[in-house]
């Protein structure tokens, strides 16, 4: 059976001593609720051994938001996937749609930051979805399509269990806008039917699929109601313990 899974993504928020006491809220709070889903935080790369230091890995998973295409080497300013898990992280947040508009990562970077993250034993949360003029177009199925085919259809089907997805639709982030709960559904359906095509109905029933636009603990229970929607990838919520909360005990 899939995971639900509620996994949030802080980008570039929180000084170290914040950020430290963040996670404890979010770990002391984990104590005291029967979460029915597993629960991640994405942090920045210089919070994330602060932080696994301080977090029940048994309750809390530790994401980092990012990784390098590169194994090591003369890379100034960036962080590999072996120095990723050697913090403790086991998560990384990869094709994040900020990487892809304002950094330039395309399919075949991400595919060379998949290997490296799943060679590391870190779970990616792999990163879909369709800006708001491809939303309009009629073109968002072929987009997203796409998006998990050139990045990710080289896989074995045994690596590709291991890849958690992440449908953001672009135009639904710190925007205000959500996508209503049907287009998510529609849209996290459509890409089970597109990996079942080529993995197969076992491997496809088994891959989470979170919603990444604008979730909130206020939208949070139709969105997961949803059979096809697995979690939530939470931006702006995640930064206030209570309001992540809101979203983790959102499922029924």
């Amino acid at each position: 059976m899939r995971k639900n899974i509620v996994a949030g993504n802080w980008k570039m928020n929180t000084t170290l001593p914040e950020g430290i006491a963040l996670a404890k809220a979010v770990n002391e709070a984990l104590k005291n609720v029967d979460a029915k889903c597993d629960v991640v935080i994405g942090v920045p790369f210089t919070h994330l051994a602060s932080v696994n230091e301080v977090i029940d890995k048994n309750k809390l998973g530790l994401g980092a938001e990012n990784c390098a295409d590169h194994r090591s080497g003369a890379y100034t300013g960036e962080v590999s996937a072996p120095m990723v898990a050697s913090t403790g992280a086991n998560y990384v947040i990869l094709g994040h749609s900020e990487r892809r508009q304002y950094y330039g990562e395309t399919s075949e970077t991400l595919k060379e930051k998949v290997k490296l993250a799943l060679e590391n034993n870190l779970t990616p949360i792999f990163c879909i979805g369709e800006v708001l003029e491809q939303r309009e177009d009629g073109s968002y199925f072929d987009v997203v399509k796409a998006q998990v085919e050139e990045a990710l259809f080289e896989l074995s089907a045994e690596d590709f269990s291991k890849i958690i997805l992440a449908y953001e639709p672009v135009w639904a982030i710190g925007t205000g806008k959500t996508a209503t709960d049907d287009q998510a559904e529609e849209m996290h359906a459509f890409i089970r039917e597109v990996i079942e095509k080529k993995y197969g109905k076992e491997v496809a029933d088994n891959t989470s699929i979170l919603y990444g636009g604008s979730c909130k603990p206020s939208n949070a229970k139709a969105l997961f109601a949803k059979p096809n929607v697995d979690g939530g990838l939470i931006g702006g919520a995640s930064l206030d313990a209570e309001s992540f909360m809101g979203i983790v005990t959102a499922f029924e």
